[in-house]
């Protein structure tokens, strides 16, 4: 059995999700617990141990405990720096700070945004609340300013941080994909040439794709 455990709910999360894919392009075995958010097993005593905030994910390597997951990410990268993707966290000094600060970018800029439309387009209809268009407009502008810096940045290089796909590009995956799959608002990646064209390839890496075979797949009996 494999000795990294992921814990987690059984729907998609963002969060979980980013950790899944880390794992994957760095070909490392791991095991999936089911965490029930909707019965209250985040906020039990045995995953506040490991999760102090009762949130997902939360992350085991034997004696290693960890949660938040762009630290997992960075973790699992330099421990498993000579399997799987080797470039996913750089090489050298130079292209870390890069691959850092297009992390930062993704939790600072375009999350907060991105997670409020996505809230407002896509999660308040199925929790039967009510839209807020002020939310929901100043969340897109702030968005647009933000992927226009992507676009002139994406012109330059193939990926955020450089020529090698790397965590920088692996973070944006998550919520990405609930942007444009899930709202009406997807033409804020598709209309951007440069945006568009990283969106196609990181969304076709193996790695995504079994991420979301994982998430679509019947939960065990």
């Amino acid at each position: 059995m494999a000795s990294v455990k992921v814990y987690g709910p059984t729907l998609p999360s963002a969060s979980v999700s980013r950790v899944l894919a880390c794992l994957i392009e760095k070909d490392v075995e791991f095991q999936v617990i089911s965490v029930e958010l909707s019965k209250g097993q985040h906020k039990l005593p045995q995953h506040l141990k490991i999760q102090p905030f009762g949130q997902v994910p939360a992350f085991q390597d034997e004696d290693i405990i960890l949660f938040e997951s762009r630290a997992i990410c960075r973790y699992v990268s330099e421990k498993y720096q000579n399997q799987g993707n080797t470039a996913l966290f750089g090489t050298n000094p130079l292209t870390k700070a890069l691959i850092d600060q297009w992390l930062e970018a993704e939790g600072q800029n375009f999350n907060p945004p991105n997670s409020a439309l996505i809230f407002q387009l896509a999660f308040a209809p199925m929790m039967e609340l009510e839209q807020d268009p002020i939310v929901i407009k100043q969340s897109e502008k702030k968005l647009a300013k933000v992927l226009d810096v992507y676009e002139r940045r994406l012109e330059e290089s193939r990926y955020l941080a450089g020529e090698e796909f790397t965590l920088a590009d692996l973070s944006h995956l998550p919520m990405t994909q609930y942007l444009v799959n899930k709202t009406d608002r997807g033409e804020l990646i598709t209309s951007r040439k440069n945006v568009a064209r990283w969106w196609g390839e990181i969304s076709r890496r193996d790695s995504w794709k079994k991420v979301i075979e994982m998430q679509n797949a019947p939960p065990r009996a």
